[in-house]
């Protein structure tokens, strides 16, 4: 049986990763758009880099919790049938031994380089702008999706989606596109679906079953149940 599970901020966040907004929707003064946008980096690069340089130092305040390390276990036993798909910039998938992971909005850890194209792994500040390790180009920028740009590995998602047996949503919010739109693509390639989330999500309608509660307590449980 082929799976292929979709995952959200829901499941990070019962691993203490700092939300994007806080309370009042703002980041020192700043709306999340006006910070996580090419316009916005062409307007005030410093304010973006040190947005991103403070969410990346966080991720070493964090570790992998019991959701992330049943779906490594899962993959572990079922091999290149499971396919996670994150919408996370975080990497705590990887710490808890996945290897199967899209990264569709880009990674934290990572910094792309506007001269070359090239991506570095990185775990240090951006805002002192660091040469490219490949070009030697001071262009570096984080390494991650914002509003208004295509989300990575579009083809390799809807590959997976059209030949998968079960399609699985953790943690996610059902509310953004395109992400949003996979359990649709799923049911027209006639796959089971399965959401898990804390709360009902905006599209929990369109799911086969949905089952609501943390991640850390459902996703261990349906993981036993795949490998009974």
């Amino acid at each position: 049986m082929k799976i292929t599970v979709l995952t959200g901020a829901g499941i990070s966040a019962e691993s203490g990763v700092p939300t994007f907004r806080d309370a009042n929707g703002l980041w020192e003064g700043h709306r999340v758009e006006d910070v996580a946008t090419p316009e916005a980096y062409a307007a005030q690069p410093d304010v973006v880099h040190r947005f991103y340089d403070e969410r990346r130092a966080a991720l070493a305040r964090v570790e992998p919790n019991a959701a992330h390390r049943a779906l490594a276990r899962l993959e572990r036993a079922v091999g290149d049938d499971l396919l996670v798909i994150t919408q996370n910039v975080d990497d705590l998938h990887e710490r808890a031994g996945s290897t199967r992971v899209l990264h569709m909005h880009g990674q934290l850890r990572s910094a792309l380089c506007v001269a070359c194209g090239a991506r570095s792994q990185w775990t240090g500040d951006l805002s002192h702008r660091p040469p490219c390790p490949r070009c030697g180009a001071v262009e570096l920028r984080p390494d991650v999706v914002w509003f208004g740009e295509i989300p990575y590995g579009m083809d390799l998602i809807a590959a997976a989606i059209a030949r998968t047996d079960l399609f699985v949503s953790i943690g996610t919010s059902g509310a953004v596109y395109p992400a949003a739109g996979f359990v649709q693509h799923a049911f027209r390639a006639g796959a089971r679906s399965l959401e898990l989330n804390l709360v009902p999500s905006s599209g929990t309608r369109m799911f086969d079953v949905a089952r609501h509660g943390p991640a850390t307590e459902l996703v261990p449980a349906w993981v036993a149940e795949v490998l009974e």
